[in-house]
């Protein structure tokens, strides 16, 4: 794995941070639930898991050879 996609890994992780403050200073500010910044949270994490499980068994298939 390259150092740059390592840092897209974890990239998904500081948006997801983002997205989920943004939703939480929304909710406590007006008291609307701001789904759009739910939604995207939650997709942050589902995608640095998701690249993080194929990411490694890229390496070990390559390892593998």
């Amino acid at each position: 794995m390259t150092k740059f996609s390592k840092f897209f890994q974890y990239a998904y992780l500081i948006f997801a941070a983002l997205f989920l403050y943004d939703a939480f200073a929304k909710y406590t500010n007006t008291g609307e639930v701001a789904y759009a910044s739910l939604l995207l949270g939650a997709t942050a994490i589902f995608m640095f898991f998701f690249k993080r499980k194929f990411s490694k068994k890229f390496e070990n298939r390559n390892n593998s050879k």
